[in-house]
C-alpha cells in the first residue's frame, strides 16, 4: 500500500520537471531572438554610421578638388577657369580668388571665360587689375563665350590673346552717367526738397532738380575722361593706330567675325582654341584637365538667386533663366557710378 502512495507523488514531480522543460526552451528561444537583433541593430547602426561619414567625406572631398583645393586638384597639374559672368561690380573674393589661382603650383594656366555686359568702371578696372597681375604668375588667354561688351571687354583687356566665337558681342566701349530727374513728379505731389550746399556742384546730380549747365558741363568732363582711359586702354592693349582706335571707340558692338577684322579680338573659336594657345605659345602641357575655380561663397543669398536655383532644382530651366535675368536688371538698376555696361535698352 506504501509503494503505490510513494510512486504517485513520483510521477507529480517528472510531471512537473517536463513542463519546467517546456515552458524553459520558448523563453530560451525568445532570449536568443533578442540578442540576435540587438546584435543586428548594433551592426545596422554600425553601417549607417559609416555610411554617412563616407557620404559626408565625398561630398567635401568632391568639392575641394571642384574648387581645386583638394588632394586630387593638387595631385596634378591642370588648366584653372575662372569665370566673369552677368554684371560688374567691385567684389575682394575676386582678388582673392585671383591670389589662390596665382599661388597653385597645379595650375599650368588660366582661361578667363567672360560673358558680361559690364557694369561699373570701378569694377572692371579692379577685374583689369587683378587678372594682369595673375597673368604676371600664370599664362593666361581670354575666352569670349557669348558677351564682352563695356566692362566685360576692359576684363578682356587684360589678356595677351583674346578669343572669340564669330556671334560673340564685343565691344561697345564707351562711358555712360545715368540719374533720374523726379522733380515734376514731385511737383505734381506738392514736395519740395530744400538744400543748403557749400558749393554749387556738391551732391549733383541731383534727382530732386533739373540738371544746371555748370553741372551737366563738370559731369561731361569726368564722363569724357574716363572715356579716354577706356580708349588708351584699349589702344595700348590692342596696338591699334588713332584711325583703328576711332572706328571702334563708338560705343556700338560688334560680333566676333567684325572684331576679328577690327583688330580687338585675336583668333575665332571656343575654349579649346584659346587653350591650344596656351599649349602652344605659353610651353603648358597638353590635354591637361580644365577645372573650374570660384571665388569662396558667400554666406547670404539674395532672393533672386535662391529663386533662379529653386526653379531649376525642379527642373524649369527657363523660369531659372528668366530669373536670372530679372536678377542682372535689378544689379544694373542699382549700380552706382560710372557705368560701361552695354544693354539694348541703353542705345542711342
Amino acid at each position: 500500500m506504501l509503494a503505490p502512495l510513494a510512486a504517485r507523488p513520483g510521477a507529480r514531480v517528472g510531471c512537473a520537471a517536463v513542463a519546467n522543460q517546456d515552458i524553459e526552451a520558448p523563453m530560451s528561444l525568445d532570449a536568443e531572438l533578442l540578442a540576435d537583433r540587438r546584435r543586428l541593430r548594433r551592426k545596422l547602426t554600425f553601417w549607417r554610421v559609416l555610411g554617412l561619414l563616407i557620404a559626408i567625406a565625398a561630398v567635401v572631398t568632391v568639392g575641394a578638388v571642384l574648387a581645386g583645393r583638394g588632394p586630387l586638384g593638387d595631385g596634378g597639374r591642370q588648366i584653372a577657369r575662372i569665370s566673369i559672368d552677368g554684371v560688374i561690380a567691385g567684389d575682394a573674393r575676386m582678388s582673392e580668388l585671383f591670389r589662390r589661382v596665382g599661388e597653385a603650383r597645379h595650375v599650368a594656366g588660366v582661361v578667363v571665360s567672360i560673358s558680361s555686359p559690364g557694369g561699373t568702371t570701378t569694377g572692371a578696372e579692379e577685374l583689369y587689375r587683378g587678372l594682369r597681375q595673375l597673368s604676371e604668375k600664370k599664362p593666361l588667354v581670354a575666352f569670349v563665350d557669348g558677351m564682352a561688351a563695356s566692362g566685360g571687354y576692359i576684363t578682356a583687356l587684360a589678356a595677351d590673346h583674346i578669343v572669340a566665337r564669330e556671334t560673340s558681342l564685343v565691344g561697345s566701349i564707351g562711358v555712360i552717367l545715368q540719374y533720374p530727374d523726379l522733380s515734376k513728379l514731385m511737383a505734381s505731389l506738392g514736395v519740395q526738397v530744400e538744400e543748403i550746399k557749400s558749393a554749387p556742384l556738391k551732391a549733383e546730380p541731383s534727382p530732386f532738380h533739373p540738371t544746371s549747365a555748370e553741372a551737366r558741363a563738370a559731369l561731361q568732363q569726368v564722363v569724357n575722361d574716363t572715356h579716354e582711359w577706356f580708349r588708351r586702354l584699349v589702344a595700348e592693349r590692342r596696338r591699334l593706330s588713332e584711325d583703328e582706335l576711332a572706328a571702334v571707340a563708338t560705343g556700338r558692338v560688334f560680333n566676333g567675325r567684325q572684331s576679328l577684322s577690327l583688330k580687338l579680338v585675336d583668333a575665332l573659336g571656343g575654349e579649346r582654341d584659346a587653350v591650344a594657345w596656351l599649349e602652344r605659345t605659353r610651353n603648358v602641357g597638353k590635354d591637361l584637365p580644365i577645372r573650374d575655380w570660384k571665388p569662396r561663397s558667400r554666406s547670404d543669398l539674395d532672393l533672386w538667386t535662391t529663386a533662379s536655383t529653386l526653379a531649376q532644382i525642379l527642373g524649369y530651366e527657363d523660369l531659372g533663366t528668366r530669373l536670372r535675368q530679372a536678377a542682372s536688371s535689378a544689379r544694373t538698376a542699382s549700380l552706382d557710378g560710372l557705368l560701361a555696361v552695354w544693354h539694348p535698352g541703353l542705345e542711342k
